[in-house]
């Protein structure tokens, strides 16, 4: 545990708490101080929702430590269960419960004598994985655990569906685009003539889990979260997934020939014929996506071999860096991810689309990274785009951590063909919109003079003199960043404090050499 006031991934319950609420009629209750029930507040005002069901907090306090926990809990889940006459009620662990180590174990065996509905602990352990893996092993665990209720009495339906169909795995509230992603699967699956099973875990009910094995195979767009109930629904039950992200041209065209293997697996024997989407495929390149035909466009030519960084959680960062190496010609410096849980696949993805891979979740590391690298633009998360405002290099956001504009009231998918278009414009006006501040100067507006000293580091030591800021507001604002970065590089590595013009001359020539 550390403390930090910057996370890529938040604690555990975080994830746990996002699973639940995203089912419908499942209630999760969390054991913690008063000012840690946040989770509804920042669920209803990023997604703009009310119609959820919405999280309990049970609050430890100073009287809750002098007698223990079991008895306020106890009374909590009860409560909420004859209050909200829910399917399921999940109790999730918090750094609270370990620090008091407390059974909660216990507690949900003794709540669930008293109970209705359902009551669950979520397995996770708060103090080894974070938001992503918490979310990923309680979506598995509560699917496993339907499934064995309606194994034992005899209502799970492992039948296939008569026309091809699958289970999309793995969306859920506060997902980055998540909803617009999964409408635009939706759309493509829909072209092809394959119905949607079941999406889980939003929106979805628990009682309709029992019914996941009658899909032909299973989707699961994101690494971060359904990876372990389609790997648990493989091993059980023998159905295939596809994990490939349909993000970009290449990947898209991809997945579509993945679903046609999987669907003619069984196609000949249900359907009588096997599929074909290859001209699917082609139509849709050629006429609903634009990317194809923009990679082709000067706009696209000119940004060839351009530097930028690429970091995110592993999904969107890796599909990221092949769609900007790949697809469009510009040259990933470097490509990073903060999920550190899955370093030998990202490694994997990436190797051959980038010169360098960087593996962590401290921002500062990241930060240091792009000032060294001083890159035309950043393709990263929120803490990017406010690295990139402080160094004057345009970030376009791509992953999660989410903020109130990566919940869009237009419709604006990263995955499948209109997310191609989506990219395109995202990559197109990161890197263009450097121009803005040199517009601006010529026509007016805000004042580009002011020169931003403050550096990435806290201790740094440079300074500029009153000559040295003089001669840098002289220059337009639309290059005056870059050449003041490269002023105090050169300072930097010649041990010099303080910035004159004759510092200013001696990097140029340097430069220039």
């Amino acid at each position: 545990m550390k403390l930090a006031y910057w996370m890529y991934a938040g604690p555990a319950h975080i994830g746990t708490l996002r699973v639940a609420s995203s089912f419908k009629n499942v209630h999760a209750i969390m054991h913690a101080p008063l000012g840690d029930d946040y989770f509804n507040v920042m669920r209803s005002m990023l997604e703009r929702e009310r119609d959820f069901t919405p999280v309990t907090a049970s609050i430890v306090d100073r009287h809750v430590l002098a007698r223990g926990s079991q008895e306020k809990v106890v009374e909590n889940i009860t409560r909420k269960d004859k209050e909200e006459k829910p399917d399921l009620i999940v109790l999730t662990p918090t750094c609270t419960s370990s620090i008091l180590q407390e059974d909660l174990q216990n507690f949900v065996d003794r709540s669930a004598m008293l109970s209705d509905c359902n009551v669950l602990l979520a397995d996770v352990n708060h103090y080894r994985v974070n938001e992503l893996q918490a979310a990923d092993r309680t979506l598995e665990q509560i699917v496993r655990h339907y499934l064995d209720i309606a194994r034992k009495q005899g209502t799970l339906n492992k039948t296939m569906t008569k026309f091809p169909s699958v289970n999309i795995i793995g969306i859920f509230t506060l997902g980055f685009h998540q909803q617009h992603d999964c409408r635009e699967m939706k759309r493509l699956l829909s072209d092809l003539g394959i119905q949607i099973n079941s999406v889980i875990p939003e929106g979805s009910s628990v009682n309709e889990l029992k019914n996941l094995p009658q899909a032909w195979f299973n989707l699961v767009p994101y690494r971060e979260v359904g990876l372990m109930t389609a790997m648990y629904l493989e091993q059980e039950f023998g159905m295939s997934y596809i994990s490939t992200t349909p993000m970009g041209i290449v990947d898209t065209a991809e997945w579509i020939r993945q679903i046609q293997t999987q669907v003619n697996t069984w196609a000949p024997t249900l359907l009588g014929h096997e599929v074909n989407y290859e001209s699917y495929i082609d139509e849709q390149t050629r006429f609903v996506s634009q990317a194809a035909w923009f990679s082709r466009s000067i706009d696209c030519q000119n940004l060839t071999g351009k530097k930028s960084i690429v970091f995110g959680d592993a999904t969107h960062a890796a599909s990221m860096t092949r769609i900007l190496s790949r697809e469009m010609g510009i040259h990933v410096v470097c490509a990073g991810t903060y999920c550190k849980h899955d370093i030998d696949w990202f490694k994997e993805q990436v190797e051959g689309y980038c010169d360098e891979i960087l593996i962590t979740d401290d921002h500062t590391e990241v930060g240091n990274m792009i000032a060294r690298i001083e890159p035309s633009a950043i393709f990263g998360t929120q803490m990017e785009r406010h690295i990139g405002k402080r160094v004057d290099i345009p970030c376009g956001v791509i992953s999660a951590p989410v903020h109130i504009q990566n919940f869009p009231l237009g419709y604006r998918p990263f995955l499948g063909y209109e997310g191609t278009n989506q990219i395109a414009d995202l990559v197109y006006n990161s890197f263009t919109l450097g121009m803005e501040d040199h517009l601006l100067e010529i026509f007016g507006g805000h004042d580009t003079k002011e020169v931003i000293t403050r550096a990435l580091s806290t201790d740094s030591d440079l300074t500029w003199n009153a000559d040295g800021k003089s001669e840098l507001n002289k220059i337009p604002g639309f290059v005056r960043g870059k050449i003041k970065r490269n002023t105090e590089k050169f300072a930097r590595q010649n041990g010099i404090s303080e910035i004159t013009i004759e510092v200013m001359y001696a990097a140029k020539e340097a430069l220039n050499a």
